[in-house]
This record gives structure tokens, C-alpha cells and sequence, in this order.
């Protein structure tokens, strides 16, 4: 049995339905299995990860998981009940921040993924960690903007991600849980191409049939408003990040082609996949 955490997020939703598709015995766990809506089939345990009592139920009979937290969750209490369970594998998606021996990461997210991966390799448990920088999906910030207009109007416009599929990324995850072999592997995943986010917004304007432009906006005041309502730390550090990938390609591997035998997808797929969520 495989457990999913985070299931009813978008990476973890996937690998659910890339692992029911296969054929492997499922176990999506959720807070909420009542609003999970998952394929038929798939076994749904409810579970709170900051509730150590509810996960042995969950953890029972799992040869293996995927871990997928929301930022900022400690992992203790599921990495000590997966080990009473017997749980052997664990696989982590983790963040591409993360700067391998570094003692102090250099932001606030690759310290806390930095500090997840630490916890999971002293736990005794055989690992394979999955790091990505820029998930595709992060486009999707771009749905409000074109409800009102076909300009979108962001900081760092110039800023070139190697943006991976959610797709990808949940059949990387489906291969290192259920195959041999990945034992004690860092993988960095990205997409097949190196592209900017004005670059990203003409390929999806031509999914959606519309003539999309760009403004770049100064970080600074953009910072400080969403600041109001999100972790400023946080947010410091991702800003930090996407200046970091200005002026210069993004790195581009065949990690997903290597590990699943496909190439990995292009934006302009993901597009066309997402028109519809635009």
C-alpha cells in the first residue's frame, strides 16, 4: 500500500491518480475525505499530520509514502509513526532552494525544506528526495488578472524558470515509490526548457487564443502589499529567488525523461492542459 500526503493538493492529487491508474493499491490521506473527490477505488484515510493520534490507522499496512507538506508543517510526528508502522520508503518532494552542505541555507524556504530532508535522512527510513524550483503551476496566479484584461503585470517578467508539469512530477514521484533502485537519491526536477515568464504568458496566450502582454512591475511596493497577507519571510525569500533567475537561463536536466522513460512536458502542453483554469 502506498500513502499519499497531501492528497487533495495538486502534486499530491496527482500522484494518487498516476499510482491508481497503474494499478497500485492507494491510500489518499486527507483531513477531509468527505471533499476529497478522488477516483473510485482509491482508499481515503482520514488523518491530520499535527495530530499524532490519527496516523497509525492511516500508516497501517503502508510499505511506502509520499511526503508532501505544506510549508512550515513539522514532519516528527509522521516520520515517528511511519517508523512504528514499518513504513521502508519515503519519498519527499522538497524544494530546489536547498543548497546541499551549506550550514545555514540561504533563505527561509531552503532552510525549512533543508531541515525536512535532514529529519527524513536521520530517520531511519530508506529516502529518495524530489526538489523543484518553479512548478508550472505557479501560472496559475495569472487566472485573475485575465478575467479583466489581456495584460499581466508582474515583477521579474525577465526572470527564465525551467517551469516542470505537475504531471511530471507526480509520475517521478509514482516511479521512485514503487521501483527499485532510487534508495538515497537527490533528484532536481525541471521542465525540458528554459523560458521567461513573458516568454510563459505569449505561450499562454496561444492556448487560450488571446494577444497577452506583459508589465513589469517594480518588486518593491508588490512585496510590501502581499506582505499584508502573507508571510513576509516567505515571500522575501521567493522574490529573492525569481531575481536570483533574471538575465540568465534556467538549468534544464533529463531527470523526468531518465526516471519515467518520457520527456518531460513542455509549458506550451501545460497551457493547453490549464486552458481551461484561465
Amino acid at each position: 500500500m502506498y500513502l499519499i500526503t497531501g492528497a487533495t493538493a495538486r502534486f499530491g492529487r496527482q500522484a494518487v491518480e498516476v499510482l491508481h491508474a497503474a494499478g497500485h493499491p492507494v491510500r489518499a490521506l486527507t483531513r477531509t475525505p468527505e471533499r476529497a473527490a478522488l477516483p473510485q477505488g482509491v482508499e481515503l484515510a482520514q488523518a491530520d499530520l499535527t495530530k499524532p493520534q490519527t496516523l497509525p490507522a492511516a500508516l497501517d499496512g503502508v510499505s511506502a509514502l509520499l511526503l508532501v507538506l505544506q510549508y512550515g508543517m513539522d514532519p516528527a510526528p509522521l516520520l515517528a509513526a511511519a517508523r512504528e508502522a514499518g513504513v521502508s520508503r519515503i519519498v519527499f518532494l522538497s524544494s530546489g532552494a536547498v543548497v546541499d552542505g551549506a550550514d545555514a541555507q540561504p533563505d527561509v524556504i531552503a532552510q525549512y525544506h533543508g531541515d525536512v530532508e535532514r529529519a527524513i535522512r536521520e530517520s531511519g527510513l530508506e529516502w529518495t528526495i524530489l526538489r523543484l524550483l518553479f512548478p508550472a503551476i505557479n501560472s496559475l496566479t495569472f487566472a485573475m488578472q485575465l478575467s479583466g484584461g489581456d495584460v499581466i503585470r508582474a515583477p521579474y517578467t525577465k526572470a527564465a524558470f525551467s517551469a516542470i508539469h505537475e504531471s511530471d512530477v507526480a509520475d517521478v514521484a509514482a516511479a521512485t515509490l514503487t521501483r527499485p533502485g532510487h534508495a538515497g537519491q537527490t533528484y532536481h526536477l525541471t521542465g525540458p526548457e528554459s523560458l521567461t515568464q513573458a516568454d510563459q504568458v505569449a505561450i499562454l496566450g496561444q492556448a487560450l487564443g488571446r494577444p497577452l502582454t506583459v508589465e513589469d512591475l517594480d518588486p518593491a511596493p508588490v512585496l510590501e502589499q502581499m506582505s499584508a497577507f502573507m508571510d513576509p519571510a516567505f515571500l522575501g525569500a521567493l522574490f529573492e529567488l525569481m531575481a536570483a533567475c533574471v538575465g540568465k537561463p534556467a538549468d534544464v536536466n533529463d531527470t523526468v525523461e531518465r526516471i519515467t522513460g518520457h520527456p518531460a512536458r513542455t509549458y506550451a502542453q501545460w497551457a493547453a492542459d490549464h486552458a481551461i483554469d484561465f
